[in-house]
């Protein structure tokens, strides 16, 4: 079973460098492979393409679907040499929009049966191991199942000390009821207690501010401009 799994083990975990966060669409949040990443690993594993490995492109062929759109199609057969004999065909369907619907219109791809072969050849390379952590949904991959949500970046916790979120807003909703708005409230709060950020207040001191708004404080109703990382977060 060891030699069985030696190509598997050797290629299942794509590095980091190969690994691309899907930016935008409905797979926005996932991780996609870097194809080139593949060819480098099967020309590790079994030689130069064309030498240890190649493959064939079965056929190409369009569908059409709702819309005005395309997509195009490609069935290729993998082949790799294993102590100098090659191996049957390993099969590989892919596609790729030839003509898809974008906010601006109907968009044409002139690479998409080039992508749609690349897709097919991923396939292939599947059966042999290729990205298997990928595919399994060890790792947050358009491959996921949806229901897989991304691990949330865990928190720093905050300290008990500081000023709290609650302290915050009762800040901001006294400060308009005496007159002043967010940016010049921040910048007093700034002023009174030499403080560059107003994360950095405590809660002592905000239940101090919050006492001197309610006391209706004479403030000055002009401030120098604060930058804008001063704000806090909302």
């Amino acid at each position: 079973m060891g030699d069985n799994m030696k190509i598997w083990d050797a290629v299942k975990q794509p590095p980091p460098t190969a690994l691309r966060e899907i930016k935008g669409g409905r797979l926005a949040g996932k991780t996609d492979i870097n194809p080139q990443w593949r060819y480098q690993a099967m020309t590790e594993q079994f030689g130069v393409c064309g030498i240890g490995w190649k493959y064939d492109v079965i056929r190409v062929w369009l569908e059409p679907t709702d819309g005005g759109q395309v997509v195009a199609f490609a069935e290729v057969r993998l082949y790799i040499k294993v102590n100098e004999t090659w191996s049957d065909g390993i099969p590989g369907i892919g596609g790729s929009m030839l003509i898809a619907k974008e906010k601006a219109g109907l968009y044409v791809s002139d690479e998409c049966y080039k992508m749609a072969i690349t897709d097919a050849l991923s396939v292939a390379m599947k059966m042999l191991g290729f990205g298997a952590n990928i595919y399994a949904g060890l790792t947050n991959t358009k491959y996921s199942k949806p229901t897989e949500a991304k691990a949330e970046k865990a928190k720093p916790e905050k300290d008990p000390n500081m000023m709290t979120d609650a302290q915050r807003r009762k800040i901001f909703a006294t400060a308009k009821e005496k007159g002043y708005d967010k940016d010049l409230s921040t910048a007093i709060m700034i002023r009174e207690y030499s403080v560059s950020h107003t994360s950095e207040l405590t809660k002592a001191q905000a239940s101090d501010f919050i006492e001197k708004l309610t006391a209706g404080e004479g403030f000055p109703k002009e401030e120098p401009p604060i930058e804008p990382e001063q704000i806090p977060f909302e």
